[in-house]
């Protein structure tokens, strides 16, 4: 495996990126796109496992995450969430041409990863989303949502939103690396952030059913983080032809980060192997 890494500019702010390349050419491309507050290096295991499946794997950092530009958990929009999977698509293109990508989003990625394939399906060639933040907890209530929407427009960086850690992984190892990961931001989120991924939310639910590229949906059944019933949800309102869910019964939110993580992994493997093409 060939593993490089290297910076990109969105806007002014560097964004980082790593990618993961088997010896000979890969057949296909997978694009990871992290959760709230991790980065791409975290995924390491996830990319050695498919180049050695003969798949190329890039990740980058989210701005204000990892070893990207800008404040710890704060975005000023969804854009600035998206725009950069644009410039690292036209990376990837220009590096592998015509090869096939597939967009592999996890929690907020995986909300992220939605909002893409309705605006820019036609830009990859499916997708895999795991626990995906794609509705608001039952316990957040309309007040709230106000509440944290002012919020964010007079202090949009106040500190307003923290989450479980033991939530993560059944492996008690992942959660003190991820604790003690100095490129892991555990603070609380921004209210902008919150506001942002709430616009989010809303409009895969108004335009969700548009979605119709390949899509693989994967969930923990046992997640505290974000409810399985999310993805039940998304399953039932895209309209892919191809359109897999699987929810795993004991698993935590981090189900690349779990004990049956190769599971995982090869269940991922089995759908992409399945494809037409």
């Amino acid at each position: 495996m060939k593993q490089i890494e290297g910076y990109f500019l969105e806007h002014n702010q560097s964004i980082y990126y790593q990618c993961w390349l088997p010896e000979s050419p890969p057949r296909a491309i997978l694009l990871i796109v992290h959760g709230l507050n991790e980065h791409c290096g975290r995924y390491q295991h996830l990319a050695e496992y498919f180049t050695g499946a003969g798949f190329g794997v890039y990740g980058f950092d989210l701005i204000g995450h990892g070893k990207s530009d800008g404040t710890r958990s704060f975005v000023r929009n969804f854009a600035t969430f998206t725009n950069p999977i644009l410039t690292i698509l036209d990376l990837i293109t220009e590096q592998h041409p015509d090869l096939p990508i597939y967009l592999t989003g996890h929690s907020l990625g995986g909300l992220i990863g939605a909002k893409f394939l309705i605006d820019h399906q036609d830009k990859i060639s499916g997708a895999i989303l795991s626990g995906s933040l794609v509705s608001v907890p039952e316990y957040v209530s309309d007040l709230t949502i106000k509440i944290g929407t002012i919020i964010s427009k007079i202090i949009p960086k106040f500190r307003l939103i923290g989450i479980d850690k033991s939530g993560l992984s059944r492996d008690p190892q992942v959660v003190a690396n991820y604790i003690n990961d100095p490129l892991v931001y555990n603070g609380k989120s921004t209210a902008r952030i919150s506001s942002v991924i709430n616009d989010g939310i809303s409009y895969v639910e108004e335009k969700g059913s548009t979605i119709s590229s390949p899509i693989l949906i994967l969930h923990g059944g046992q997640d505290r983080i974000c409810d399985p019933s999310w993805s039940t949800y998304l399953h039932n309102l895209v309209s892919s032809q191809q359109n897999q869910l699987i929810i795993y019964d004991e698993l935590f939110h981090e189900i690349y980060n779990e004990p049956e993580q190769e599971t995982v992994f090869k269940d991922v493997l089995n759908w992409l192997n399945g494809l037409p093409g």
